[in-house]
C-alpha cells in the first residue's frame, strides 16, 4: 500500500506506522474560531452578547438552556408530543430560533425544565462549540463514544474540543453532565477535562475494532452495534473536525454503505485516515482528506434517519427534499 502523501513535509504511513504529525498553528487555531454555517448564530448573535470565557461557566449556561431527550424523565418530565423534535435541527441559528419560540428570555438566564430546549449529546456539544468560538476559544464537535455510560460497552456520543492556550492541548469537554448525572453514572474524572481513554473518538475506535484491541459489537447504542456503526461515527468526527458536524442519524458517502459495498481501496482509506484523527489530530492532513478523499465531505443532500423510514434532506437548508431508499 502506498503513503499518503497530504504536504510536503506530511507522510503517513500505515504499513510502518509512520507519522509526521504537526504542532498546532496560527492556521489551525484561525480556522476552528471561526463559526461554521452550524455553528453560526446569525440573526440570534445577540443571544450571546455577555457570554464568559470561563468553560465550566458555559456549560451551566448550556445545561441551563437545554435538556437531554433521554434524560427527560430523570428530571421529572414527560416530553409533550413534538417537543423532542428539536434534536432534528442541525444548526446552531435554528435551535436558538426554537429556544426563542418556546420562551423570549435570555440565554444566560438558566430556565425551568419545562421550558428548556430538549437536544442530545451533539446539540450540547455543538451549542457549546459555538458558544467558545464567540468568545475567542478555538473549538469543535467531535463524535465518537463514550465509556462511562454502560458498563464495558462504547456508548455512541459527542463531546466538544476546545484549544487550551495555556496548556497547549486540545481538552475534551462534555456539556451534557451536569450534577445529576455524574450522580447517577457514578462520573469520577472533570467533565471538564473528559480522559481520552473515556471518550473514544470515531477513528480510534475504528482502529481499534480493526486491529482486534475491541470488539466492534461493544460500539453503539440501543440494539445498533457493530463495525458499520464505528464507521458511521468515523465519518462524522472527519466531516465534524472541517466544521460539518451533522447529526447522528445523517449519513453519506462512506457511511452509506454497507460492509459489502466497500472496496478493498476504500478500506485501506479508512484504516489509513482513522490514524489521522487520534488524539493530536494532524489538521493539515485531515483538511486535505476531506477535500481530496471520496466518501467523507458531507454533499449538498444527504440521507437521515429521523425515525424509520429514511428522508433526504438538503443541508443548507435543513428541508426534506424527498423519501430515500434503504443502505446501498
Amino acid at each position: 500500500m502506498q503513503p499518503i502523501v497530504v504536504c510536503n513535509c506530511d507522510i503517513f504511513d500505515l504499513e510502518r506506522g509512520i507519522v509526521t504529525m504537526f504542532s498546532i498553528s496560527d492556521n489551525e487555531t484561525s480556522y476552528y474560531v471561526e463559526h461554521s454555517a452550524t455553528s453560526y448564530p446569525g440573526a440570534y448573535t445577540r443571544l450571546f452578547t455577555g457570554l464568559p470565557k470561563d468553560v465550566a461557566e458555559l456549560c451551566r449556561i448550556v445545561q441551563g438552556s437545554m435538556l437531554h431527550v433521554f434524560w427527560a424523565e430523570r428530571y421529572g418530565i414527560t416530553l409533550a408530543e413534538g417537543r423532542a423534535q428539536a434534536v432534528n435541527l442541525r444548526r446552531v441559528e435554528r435551535l436558538l430560533a426554537r429556544h426563542q419560540e418556546i420562551e423570549q428570555t435570555p440565554l444566560l438566564e438558566a430556565r425551568p425544565l419545562e421550558k428548556r430546549l430538549v437536544g442530545n449529546c451533539r446539540t450540547f456539544s455543538v451549542l457549546l462549540c459555538a458558544m467558545l468560538r464567540h468568545v475567542g476559544i478555538p473549538a469543535r464537535a467531535r463524535c465518537g463514544f463514550g465509556r462511562y455510560f454502560l458498563p464495558d460497552r462504547f456508548e455512541d456520543h459527542w463531546v466538544c474540543e476546545y484549544w487550551h492556550e495555556a496548556e497547549n492541548r486540545w481538552v475534551m469537554v462534555d456539556a451534557q453532565l451536569d450534577a445529576l448525572q455524574c450522580e447517577v453514572l457514578n462520573i469520577l474524572f472533570d467533565p471538564f477535562d473528559v480522559p481520552r481513554d473515556q471518550f473514544i473518538v470515531g477513528g480510534k475506535a475504528w482502529h481499534w475494532c480493526r486491529s482486534g484491541k475491541e470488539d466492534p459489537e461493544k460500539f453503539g447504542i440501543f440494539d445498533m452495534h457493530g463495525l458499520w456503526f464505528v464507521r458511521g461515527d468515523f465519518v462524522r468526527d472527519v466531516a465534524a473536525l472541517n466544521k460539518e458536524p451533522l447529526l447522528p442519524w445523517d449519513c453519506w458517502g462512506l457511511i452509506d454503505r454497507k460492509d459489502d459495498a466497500i472496496s478493498s481501496g476504500e478500506w485501506e482509506l479508512l484504516d489509513e485516515v482513522a490514524l489521522l484523527t487520534f488524539d493530536d489530530v494532524n489538521y493539515p492532513a485531515i483538511r486535505t482528506v476531506y477535500q481530496e478523499k471520496d466518501g467523507f465531505a458531507v454533499p449538498d443532500i444527504v440521507r437521515s434517519y429521523p425515525g424509520n423510514d429514511p428522508i433526504q434532506v438538503e443541508v443548507a437548508t435543513e428541508k426534506v427534499v424527498g423519501q430515500a431508499v434503504g443502505l446501498v
